[in-house]
């Protein structure tokens, strides 16, 4: 499928489809098409209904935005529709959107070509028919003739920034069957070589000569062995360096301390923290984005054999400090541990993100809305934020107050990974993070536990969202900006 921004139609389109708000010139702009009467007592725009009509034998599709629509609501109702009618859609379409923002026209590009998702990816039995997607098919983005320049870079970044997207949800949706972390240190080289950033892995020998004591404890129950992936994106205007660093665990079954079967089967996303590092680092280069930017995985599986950890053993860490097991499940944190001390021992970063589908305390807390936002920086707090509002990727601040440091007092080792208390489980995880920050000064914790994976149109299951990659991206934009 091909899209192009014109400020006319080149030729005739079989179907068109035209964006309503729900606002006083609803009625005016509804009365250009027949059966106005009808038409107006049914449609009343709001937020995804869709609504066909016929004119001159062109298939016309009435959508939804609801009241005051924001750009998250531009994807929302473009991916749904486009997606629930891939293969209805003929040929050639043209989408009307004079009068929107840039940042609307990016959202609705973004959008449509999200429609094209498919979960399906291990199905044998795929449709013989092509989708719109598949086909030759071409799309028209209807829109003011002076903003056709401004709109198709709009257009492509936001088609961009939907490719990185499926990516990553494709690695998300991917179970341990076809990922461990050999396959998130393949997929960070390939998109490096592609999009121009270096990338380095170090392999399990590597990890033992650096060092990373706590990821290699954590991985030693597997038969994939750890990785530790090291990315490295730079822009010749930048001058400063933001670090990312994102959970790894392609599958976590809690260790010997293992978790219940219910839903143990959705542990295949608890490496979302990865999957949004490695998608933020390949749109900020696809983008041009002018900033330095370091991307850091620490990646393994926690799973159960003799040589796997046990509450109570006592571990390293490449800070130096000692570890006491509380609990195995509590295994994130401390993978972490040795990616933020590599990330501020080896680069100067202005500002540090961690990200990572940390604790059910934070699920518990803020549901599936929200990710929990930990930091002592007010003005990173309040950048972050802000970047969620805009793009419904939201955070919500949580107190990471030294009143909850006692939790973490260890007998035997320098600190304990877990309080063994039914409260208070994710800010106590924060704490836990923070030791191995160096008390650097512009630090934040994302517990995306409920936001990595959540229902869709794209299936009947939870599923990869990719969340994190769109938030990233526009406080990058922010912080570049100011």
């Amino acid at each position: 499928m091909n899209i192009d921004v014109v400020h006319q139609l080149p030729r005739p389109a079989q179907a068109e489809v035209h964006l309503f708000c729900q606002n006083d010139s609803l009625t005016e702009r509804l009365a250009q098409f027949s059966n106005t009467d009808w038409l107006i007592r049914d449609f009343k725009a709001d937020f995804k209904q869709t609504q066909v009509v016929y004119s001159n034998g062109t298939k016309i599709y009435l959508l939804g935005l609801g009241k005051s629509p924001k750009s998250a609501d531009y994807i929302k109702v473009l991916r749904s529709f486009f997606f629930n009618h891939k293969r209805k859609l003929p040929d050639v379409v043209a989408l009307y959107a004079h009068g929107l923002s840039t940042n609307e026209i990016e959202a609705v590009a973004n959008g449509l070509w999200l429609g094209d998702y498919d979960l399906g990816l291990y199905k044998t039995g795929k449709s013989a028919e092509p989708s719109f997607f598949e086909r030759n098919s071409q799309l028209w983005l209807i829109v003011d003739e002076k903003d056709v320049d401004l709109a198709t870079q709009a257009a492509q970044n936001g088609v961009a920034t939907a490719h990185t997207q499926t990516r990553v949800m494709d690695l998300m949706n991917a179970p341990s069957s076809h990922k461990y972390p050999q396959i998130l240190a393949d997929w960070a080289v390939s998109s490096g070589n592609t999009h121009g950033y270096s990338v380095q892995v170090f392999d399990e020998k590597q990890c033992v000569e650096m060092g990373l004591h706590a990821l290699l404890a954590v991985s030693a129950g597997s038969k994939n062995p750890p990785r530790f992936i090291v990315m490295h994106y730079t822009h010749p205007a930048a001058a400063k360096t933001i670090g990312l660093v994102g959970k790894g665990v392609t599958f976590d079954t809690g260790g010997v301390s293992l978790k219940p079967s219910t839903n143990m089967h959705y542990m295949k996303s608890d490496m979302g923290g990865a999957a949004a590092v490695l998608g933020t680092v390949e749109l900020a280069a696809k983008l041009k984005l002018p900033v330095n930017l370091v991307g850091i995985i620490p990646s393994t599986e926690n799973t159960m054999d003799g040589l796997a950890i046990k509450p109570g053993d006592v571990i390293g860490s490449y800070s130096g400090k000692t570890i006491e097991v509380i609990d195995t499940d509590a295994e994130g944190r401390l993978i972490l541990a040795d990616g933020l001390t590599y990330a501020h021992r080896h680069f100067q970063l202005e500002t540090i993100i961690d990200l990572a589908t940390l604790t059910g305390s934070c699920v518990a807390t803020l549901g599936y809305v929200a990710a929990g936002l930990f930091t002592n920086n007010d003005t990173l707090a309040q950048s972050l934020y802000k970047s969620g509002i805009v793009t419904d990727e939201k955070v919500w601040r949580l107190p990471i107050w030294d009143d909850y440091k006692d939790e973490l007092k260890s007998d035997v080792a320098d600190i304990k990974n877990y309080h063994g208390k039914p409260v208070a489980g994710a800010i106590v995880a924060a704490k836990f993070l923070e030791v191995f920050t160096n008390n650097h000064p512009s630090w934040a914790h994302l517990d995306i536990a409920g936001t990595a994976f959540a229902d869709s149109e794209f299936g009947s299951m939870k599923s990869g969202t990719a969340y994190g990659v769109r938030l990233l991206i526009d406080w990058l934009r922010s912080y570049v900006s100011n």
